[in-house]
């Protein structure tokens, strides 16, 4: 494969809402140059990057695919995301490598929820952006209205730099604003030269005037010459733009069709001649190894290797490709590298450049560039290589925390350590899925982002895993107090003809404040029972905290203390005392006003003004107590507390009430009492459950 400098790599991802066509702009890119002879269809699951089983039966994108074209002595990296909001951590890992997000919108639909919602991903990120209107041949296709609503909603940065030729069923081609040269397209993709229809040149001539004015703000001395002659030669027009770009205060708009290939070729040279090359960007910055000193990896070809592994997939027959960024350096196939984050040496095996799963290999990668490599052992998604004369560890990814909870159990028993291994394979590949087991709940919960991304896993886990698992709902890890206090007195005595067993103790019982955990306090004087029993008489108790009295769930923030008892010199065993224990906990329990507790969450959901009232609503009929709000623009945040049990799929209910456009994040915040009316439902349930397992 040809090699090129790092001034002529372009790193782009395509961003935007479900449908709006970032896999055909893909699919187009890869056409136009020349990579692929066809251009492949969503749809007809034909596309480069749609290819795993998953996405050609679904016809959307799951997961970001990598892919790269040769144009006009460049490599353009192209990294395709999908739009659909239960798998945002692909944006998220992408948007950490690419030079310029470009953000998708339907021409005649206009900015959508899924748009709004990355949008706000991207913006955290502070880096250069551009807009594509794409679809511009469907009907009500309408590229001003779509410019005013970019502007208004996202930038007022949005300025457009073509300018469709027709829209809807009369769209053939695009206005080059910055040549002022119209062009339309052959089948091929291929741009002809044609004058600028009179019906478009007035507003292509101001539109031309906006973007000269944008260009003359992006840079001090170019306004000043603005100022002074009311106008910028093009030359002066290509200065202010590509400055403007790479520094984020110009947002270029572009128009075209990625299915019929109209404005793609065009949208190829303005982008290797304006958009930004590593070198344009800020040097990236990471900590020394197990350090809060600060270490900048220098952007020279020459340095030490800083690579980025930002994401990972696990193929049949081929095992582990990690994908990675280099920021310093040059990664070669056969080196050693050193995985900093995990203390690690990795050997370096092929090194790919990749188009969706059609790997070629280079042998190296330059400083910029985006590649893979193949089954590396110790490394993850988030960590970083480098060498260790440099060891620097790059941020990790911040990926979204989980929205979306099920429960899941294998179909067949003895498949439990296969499900197990897989999830956790599952889980290295995408960190925004995750487990846990809770022994106490006879659970594995599953966390992730929504029912699409536990569908898709699931299905991982049978064909990548031999398993076939169903999901269920979580049950709540419910916990067991006491408001009150009790002193009791157990005598465990057992006697069957020979050596029987005697344990005698007395207990106090008393709350501890929420959060406490659990205490036992050895008030024991005068030997009045030995010391050796003592930590048996503690195991019962916790024996019996743990099985819990009310609901089975165990029980926490409360002390016991052993202040007497007595003992037989023969029949007394660290059995005995542990019985009693444990029975004269149960008892003591029993009188110190038993009550359940339930976690309550904190949850932060954002959602446009006009919902707001339903959405509040919806939440006080969850027992959620409302802790405020704050206004963002045309969005309200509303900060609530709200009880886990009502919180099961959530996000489906948000999407419902918000027209899919509200999101939320939860997390845990502390335990409370549970109401009596629901705590008597939970404890009836509970011994109607142990009843059915006993039965």
């Amino acid at each position: 494969m040809k090699e090129f400098s790092t001034e002529n790599i372009r790193n782009i991802g395509l961003f935007g809402h479900g449908g709006v066509g970032k896999t055909s702009l893909a699919e187009a890119i890869l056409f136009a140059a020349g990579m692929t002879n066809r251009l492949g269809k969503p749809d007809d699951g034909t596309t480069v990057s749609d290819y795993t089983e998953e996405e050609i039966g679904r016809k959307l994108s799951i997961s970001s695919a990598l892919l790269h074209a040769e144009w006009k002595n460049h490599k353009i990296n192209v990294i395709d995301t999908p739009g659909y909001a239960d798998f945002s951590g692909e944006v998220v890992s992408a948007l950490r490598v690419v030079d310029l997000a470009l953000v998708l919108i339907s021409a005649s639909s206009g900015i959508e929820v899924g748009t709004e919602q990355v949008y706000e991903t991207i913006s955290k990120q502070d880096g250069p952006r551009a807009f594509f209107v794409n679809k511009m041949e469907k009907e009500h296709a309408d590229y001003q209205k779509c410019i005013d609503q970019l502007r208004e909603t996202f930038s007022p940065h949005a300025v457009a730099v073509s300018w469709p030729i027709g829209e809807a069923a009369e769209f053939k081609g695009v206005v080059d604003l910055v040549k002022m040269k119209g062009y339309t397209f052959d089948a091929k993709g291929k741009p002809q030269e044609a004058a600028i229809p009179a019906d478009v040149k007035e507003a292509a001539e101001d539109a031309r005037a906006t973007l000269m004015e944008a260009a003359a703000e992006a840079d001090d001395a170019l306004l000043e010459k603005f100022f002074e002659a009311g106008e910028l030669s093009e030359e002066q027009i290509i200065t202010g733009l590509k400055k403007g770009i790479a520094s984020g205060v110009v947002s270029p708009v572009f128009a075209g069709s990625a299915a019929q290939n109209v404005g793609v070729s065009t949208f190829l040279d303005f982008a290797v001649n304006f958009f930004p090359s590593p070198l344009d960007r800020p040097a990236i910055v990471g900590k020394k190894p197990r350090s809060e000193e600060d270490v900048e990896c220098p952007a020279n070809p020459l340095a030490p290797l800083c690579a980025f592994v930002f994401k990972t997939v696990s193929e049949q027959h081929v095992g582990e490709l990690s994908f990675f960024r280099v920021y310093s350096g040059t990664m070669t196939a056969g080196m050693e590298a050193y995985n900093a984050t995990q203390d690690e040496n990795e050997r370096i095996g092929q090194v790919f450049s990749m188009n969706g799963k059609e790997r070629t290999d280079i042998g190296k990668l330059i400083l910029g560039d985006i590649g893979a490599v193949v089954k590396l052992k110790n490394t993850h998604t988030g960590d970083t290589l480098c060498e260790k004369k440099m060891p620097v560890v790059l941020p990790p990814i911040d990926f979204p925390a989980p929205i979306f909870e099920m429960a899941v159990r294998s179909k067949a028993k003895g498949d439990e350590d296969k499900v197990a291994t897989g999830l956790s394979r599952l889980h290295d590949i995408d960190p925004t899925f995750s487990h846990k087991v809770f022994p106490d709940l006879r659970q594995t919960i599953l966390y992730g982002q929504g029912e699409m991304h536990f569908d898709v896993m699931v299905s991982k886990l049978k064909k990548r895993f031999g398993v076939d698992v169903e999901l269920e709902k979580p049950r709540i890890p419910y916990r067991e107090t006491i408001k009150g206090k009790a002193e009791v007195h157990y005598k465990y005595k057992k006697q069957t003809g020979g050596r029987g067993q005697y344990g005698d103790v007395h207990l106090r019982m008393k709350p501890l404040p929420r959060g406490g955990q659990f205490e036992f306090v050895d008030a024991i004087v005068g030997g009045v029972i030995p010391s050796k029993f003592i930590p048996s008489v503690e195991k019962g108790v916790v024996e019996a905290m743990l099985a819990g009295t009310l609901s089975g769930h165990p029980v926490v923030d409360i002390s016991v203390e052993l202040f007497y008892g007595s003992y037989h010199d023969v029949d007394s065993s660290d059995m005995a005392f542990k019985v009693a224990g444990l029975m004269g906990f149960r008892e003591a329990f029993a009188k110190s006003t038993p009550v359940l507790l339930e976690p309550i969450y904190i949850i932060e959901v954002k959602v446009p003004d006009e919902n707001t009232g339903d959405v509040m609503g919806d939440l006080s009929s969850k027992r959620g107590k409302i802790l405020g709000m704050d206004p963002q623009g045309k969005w309200q945040v509303i900060k609530a507390q709200v009880p886990l049990a009502e919180l099961y799929k959530y996000s489906v209910t948000l999407r419902s009430l918000t027209q899919g456009r509200g999101v939320h994040k939860q997390q845990f915040s502390h335990y409370e009492e549970v109401p009596r009316d629901n705590a008597e439902k939970v404890i009836a349930e509970a011994k109607k459950q142990k009843e059915d397992a006993e039965s």
